[in-house]
Parts: C-alpha cells; sequence; structure tokens
C-alpha cells in the first residue's frame, strides 16, 4: 500500500531519531569510565548532529536527483553531497568537542582518550564519510523499494482500468447482435397482430434496459440472466414460431449464483443463429444450469452441426473466452463440440 507524502514525513523523522539516539547510544555506553554529564552531552549532541546533517543531504537528494532518469550525473551529485554532509557532520563534531573541553566538567583518563584529536578536521571529517555514507546508502535503497512499489501499485491500477475497459468494450459487442434482427421481426409482426408486437417491444425494452444497466456489472445472478434469455426466445419465435423449441432444466441452488452478464443470452444466440436457423424443420434448444464439482455448469445443446462459416468472425464464441479469462484466469473454461448431431456448449464457472 502507497504511504502519503505526510505519512512518509512522519516515517522518516521518527526512523532518523531513533536511527541516531541508537547510534551515539552504542557508541558512548560501551566504553568504561565515562561520566553521566559526558554520557548525556554526547548522546543529545551526537543525535543533533547526525539528525541535522543527513536532513541538510536528503533536502538536496530530494530536489536535485531525479531518481526516474538515473545516470552519471545523479550518481556525481550524490557522491558530492554525500562528501559535503561529511564535511558538516566532522565540522559540528569538532565545535562541540571543543565546547565541552572548554566550558565541560573535568575530564576522566577514558574521555581524554576519546577526544584525542578531537581537533584534527580531516580525522574527523574521514570518519564521518564511514557514518554519512552507510546513511545515504540506507536511504537510496528505502527510496529504490519505495518507487518500486509506488510502480507496481501504478501497474495495478493500470491493468484493473485496461481490464475494465476491455469487459466493457466486450459486454457492449454483444449487446446490439439480437436487437437489430428483433426490431425487424417485430415491424413484420405489426401487420398481423398488433397486440402481441406491443408485448415484443415491451419485451425488447427489457432487454435493452437490462443491457445498459449491467453493462458496467461484471455479474449478476442466474435468475436475472434467465428473464433476458426468456425474453429473447420469445422475440426469436416471431420469426421461428414452431421451428423453435426451447427446454429449460435449471436447478433452484443455481439461481442465486453470479455470473457474467448476456454470457447464457450469448450461448441461446449462438444456437439460435448458427443452429435452429440452418435446419429447415428446426429444432431443440436446451439449456441446463447445474453445480458440480465446486463450479456452475452451463451447457446449452441445440439441434444441429458445428459448422463455422468462412466469412464468420466467431466474436461471439471469442467474446465469451475473453470474458472468462478477464474474470477467472484459468479457474474458468469454455467448449464448444459436437456430440450425436447436437451442438454442445458448455461453461464452467468457479463457485469460489
Amino acid at each position: 500500500m502507497e504511504l502519503s507524502t505526510r505519512k512518509r514525513n512522519i516515517v522518516f523523522w521518527v526512523l532518523q531519531f531513533l536511527g541516531w539516539g541508537f547510534i551515539n547510544s552504542i557508541a558512548i555506553l560501551i566504553p568504561q569510565g565515562i561520566s553521566f554529564e559526558m554520557t548525556i552531552f554526547s548522546v543529545i549532541v551526537g543525535i543533533f548532529i547526525g539528525v541535522f546533517s543527513t536532513s541538510i543531504l536528503r533536502w538536496y537528494l530530494k530536489r536535485n536527483v531525479h531518481f526516474d532518469s538515473f545516470g552519471g550525473k545523479e550518481v556525481i551529485k550524490i557522491i558530492v553531497s554525500t562528501l559535503v554532509a561529511s564535511t558538516i557532520f566532522g565540522l559540528l563534531n569538532v565545535f562541540f568537542g571543543y565546547i565541552y573541553i572548554k566550558f565541560g566538567p573535568e575530564l576522566t583518563e577514558t574521555e581524554l582518550h576519546m577526544f584525542e584529536g578531537y581537533d584534527k578536521i580531516m580525522v574527523q571529517v574521514l570518519n564521518s564519510v564511514f557514518l554519512v555514507g552507510a546513511w545515504t546508502i540506507t536511504y537510496l535503497v528505502i527510496k529504490l523499494l519505495l518507487k518500486l512499489n509506488q510502480n507496481r501499485i501504478e501497474r495495478l491500477e493500470l491493468n484493473t482500468t485496461l481490464k475494465q475497459a476491455q469487459l466493457n468494450t466486450l459486454k457492449g459487442q454483444i449487446n446490439p447482435h439480437f436487437m437489430f434482427n428483433s426490431l425487424n421481426n417485430i415491424r413484420g409482426l405489426m401487420l398481423e397482430d398488433v397486440d402481441r408486437s406491443r408485448e415484443m417491444l415491451t419485451k425488447l425494452s427489457e432487454i435493452l434496459r437490462y443491457s445498459l444497466t449491467k453493462n458496467n456489472i461484471n455479474d449478476i445472478p442466474v435468475h436475472e440472466e434467465l428473464e433476458v434469455v426468456d425474453n429473447y426466445i420469445d422475440l426469436s419465435k416471431i420469426q421461428f414460431e414452431d421451428r423453435l423449441e426451447f427446454v429449460k432444466q435449471v436447478d433452484d441452488d443455481t439461481f442465486d449464483v453470479r455470473i457474467p452478464p448476456m454470457i447464457i443470452q450469448l450461448l441461446i444466440e449462438n444456437a439460435v443463429k448458427h443452429g435452429i436457423s440452418n435446419l429447415k424443420n428446426g429444432g431443440r434448444i436446451l439449456l441446463a444450469i447445474t453445480k458440480k464439482d465446486g463450479k456452475l455448469l452451463i451447457e446449452v445443446r441445440n439441434t444441429g452441426k458445428l459448422e463455422i462459416s468462412k466469412d464468420s468472425t466467431q466474436l461471439g464464441l471469442k467474446n465469451i473466452e475473453q470474458r472468462l479469462k478477464l474474470l477467472y484466469t484459468d479457474r474458468a473454461s469454455f467448449k464448444l463440440e459436437e456430440i450425436s448431431d447436437e451442438v454442445v456448449a458448455q461453461i464452467k464457472i468457479p463457485l469460489v
């Protein structure tokens, strides 16, 4: 999870004080024979010097080193700024050492040994390079990890957005297929039966409303999808009449299972368009929905042969495969085959 700028700053200052406090406490408490005054002075001053010099270094790095376009110039900036911060660190050690010797209590033998060479600036600066250099490396590693995490989050958000856009595009592809045919059929029906044509217009409007309201939803209960299927079959029977027989075998415990919208309707449409419409005497479509082995099994059987015309784009079949893959990865499956003079389409969707 990405940290806000405010939280990052809080974490930085907490780690600054805890880190330098720990380093100076260890450094001053290990030797024996150091007075209480010297201990308190060394810890407080050590924390101040460490926090002050590295905070200046951080301020410079944030404003002048561009981690997105890291190159030779950035490395030089880091090295130079680290040396400058080390110089500040060393000079402050010399200054506060002088203050303590000049105005502090009398030094013990251990303390005299500790202060040997305190006024040698180059020695102090070289010693500081190790501490400040270690701090710089730690800072850069944390900065890199945060950057990688931010990039990962951005990629996930982008993938999610692209996936949703893909799903919406795919759903948009299937919505118009049956609507134009239905309008043409209803127009012809108006010359024969006005009341029935009015009823069919109502069913078509319900399908339109369904497709529009569910276009941004990735799953709906089975019973809602079945209402669309019933409306579609009724509209199709305007054209096929008794040539189209439709049978449903849906287990009661599947009505509330959530599935991708329009996916059963697309199977039924495919069965009508590529199966029943090619048979002079028509045929039967069987829709069966059951639960089996932790998956929802949706099966559509239609009379006919599995023959795909050369000019067919197979958009509907590809649509089903892509939507299942986007929503369930490899946990769902789609299969289309011919079995005993029937075309069988089968979808398996994980229940959990």
